[in-house]
């Protein structure tokens, strides 16, 4: 990849190296204070890095994509202590177990200890994806003093620990969450491998010489291959960055034959074995999975948005108001290379009919790179007095607008809203671990709360099907119960009594309450769950209804 000289870019030039001792080529801007920045130890980083993910983790009580447990915990769950719900996607091999296997090593490690206990069950998963979490924001610290300097890693890393988004969905045990992390990371690693190959103006030579290493560009591809063993979409990101230097190299043939063909074919071996022995067939995960995602638009099944909605709704929401430092950050870095990253990424995503925040999730803290750039270009400047009264700086301002639009909205969305199913299933797994639940009966849109990894005891459990019919149009089990709630639990259930405990959302239990009433349940729990419409209705609180004989 052709790599552009710092010399040449606009912004806070970096300190020469008889002051800092690893400076580059790049003059001060006239009339514009040259400000240094001390070096943070990346040891110190990594141990604020996870004392705030650790927090982070503890805050996050709110319920946010299904995957996150029925994707992630519950095969875990499964594979741990051998009961657990598959969803149709693990039935036709569209799901790789490598991911699930981490908790359920987790798991294990629980159960050996005696603390799979409710609370431990529903936290350790999320403090686990916090120490991944926390490595994950020492990556971005590294890849932005490399790419920039010291001072723009400093405020790349306050960016992405402020973020609402950042903080609301990284420490989840999504696929994409840990994908994030491995993006990063790989990212670092390959441009480390470009920095030493240059060996120009980029850095000094000392610089140059402690960032050397010829096992930078296979740890890159290392990562990046598991990336896309994790998630097969994340080959979208290592196609573009792989072609772009594979282009500019010299030496393809090395490249291809001898680093990314057999690195990448050893981690598609492990993972494809370890797939043969769970599922006990001989299924290729990651071809099965394109082929449903990407080829067959098989994803349009739970629903389409229109082709512009990454570039604007999307991720406008997710980096939000780091939105203008961004783009102030691209233009003035000139750092096209992952600024066409971003791009990219949001392009190829863009041309499929159903849309997530979360499948673009790793291109945001690179979004975030490029804020913590604008930041430490204002910092050059200083407030100007105002009849001997000093007012704000513009980084002063933006940092006090950068908090307040993102600390209360990341609070908010932790810890308020849609928690009551998280609330609720907490509630029933120390119910159940006391004896109090026999079976339990959900009637509410199909996976809608966690389930066995959180109740964490054998018991009967239903929930409303969803799996997608080979016939389009016919309804599914959530979507006829929506439609007609009580006609409905008369046609499939009847009598509800072969089951203790029933969990509705509020907007449905009012059109079932006299058959909940008629086969003696009584309320016993309601949860807040959402100040907000969310589907069809305003899903204000989650019920737990309760045989009157159980209580």
């Amino acid at each position: 990849m052709s790599h552009r000289r710092r010399s040449q870019a606009a912004g806070p030039p970096r300190p020469p190296p008889e002051e800092e001792g690893a400076g580059d080529s790049s003059p001060p801007s006239p009339g514009k204070p040259r400000r240094r920045a001390r070096p943070w130890p990346e040891r110190r980083v990594l141990a604020l890095a996870l004392a705030f993910r650790a927090a982070n983790a503890l805050l996050v009580r709110t319920y946010f994509n299904p995957d996150e447990h029925w994707q992630c915990l519950e095969v875990a769950h499964r594979i741990a202590f051998g009961y657990g719900h598959l969803t149709w996607e693990w039935k036709r091999g569209l799901r790789g177990y490598l991911h699930p296997l981490i908790f359920a090593a987790l798991y294990k490690f629980l159960a050996f200890l005696h603390l799979d206990t409710p609370w431990f069950m529903a936290m350790a998963p999320r403090l686990l994806q916090s120490v991944f979490a926390a490595f994950g924001d020492l990556y971005l610290y590294k890849l932005s003093k490399l790419i920039f300097n010291e001072h723009v890693a400093q405020w790349a890393l306050f960016s992405q620990l402020v973020n609402w988004f950042m903080f609301f969905c990284i420490t989840r045990t999504l696929s994409n969450s840990l994908e994030t992390v491995l993006t990063v990371a790989g990212l670092y690693y390959w441009f480390n491998a470009i920095e030493s190959s240059k060996g120009n103006s980029v850095v000094s030579k000392q610089e140059t010489a402690s960032y050397q290493s010829p096992q930078s560009r296979k740890m890159a591809l290392l990562i990046a291959a598991l990336a896309c063993a994790v998630r097969p979409t994340s080959a979208i990101t290592w196609l573009y960055v792989g072609l772009l230097d594979f282009i500019h190299t010299k030496s393809k043939c090395r490249l291809l034959f001898l680093e990314v063909i057999p690195l990448g074919a050893i981690i598609l071996a492990g993972t494809t074995f370890l797939d043969w022995w769970m599922y006990g067939s001989r299924v290729i995960v990651p071809l099965n999975f394109l082929k449903f995602n990407l080829f067959s638009s098989g994803g349009d099944y739970y629903g389409t948005h229109v082709f512009h909605w990454y570039f604007t709704q999307g991720f406008p929401s997710m980096i939000w108001t780091f939105l203008p430092l961004l783009v102030f950050g691209v233009i003035k870095s000139r750092e096209w290379r992952i600024s066409g990253l971003i791009a990219w990424v949001l392009g190829v995503y863009s041309l499929l009919g159903h849309k997530e925040f979360r499948f673009v999730l790793p291109v945001l803290p690179l979004a975030l790179m490029f804020s913590g750039y604008c930041l430490a270009a204002m910092s050059q400047f200083k407030g100007k007095s105002l009849h001997g009264k000093r007012r704000f700086s513009k980084l002063q301002l933006s940092v006090i607008l950068l908090v307040i639009t993102n600390v209360p909205m990341a609070l908010y969305m932790s810890l308020f809203h849609q928690r009551g199913t998280e609330d609720a299933m907490f509630y029933l797994s120390k119910e159940a671990h006391d004896g109090r639940v026999n079976s339990v009966l959900f009637l509410m849109p199909c996976h809608s709360t966690p389930y066995y990894s959180s109740l964490h005891s054998s018991l009967p459990m239903r929930f409303l099907d969803c799996t997608p019919s080979d016939n389009k149009g016919t309804l599914d089990e959530s979507d006829r119960f929506l439609m007609n709630p009580l006609d409905f639990v008369g046609e499939i259930f009847g009598n509800l009594s072969s089951f203790s405990h029933i969990v509705l959302f509020e907007s449905e239990e009012r059109r079932v309450l006299q058959l909940l009433l008629r086969d003696s349940f009584e309320e016993v729990r309601r949860f807040f769950h959402s100040h907000f419409k969310i589907d069809r209705d305003l899903q204000s609180s989650v019920v737990i209804y309760s045989q009157r004989d159980v209580l």
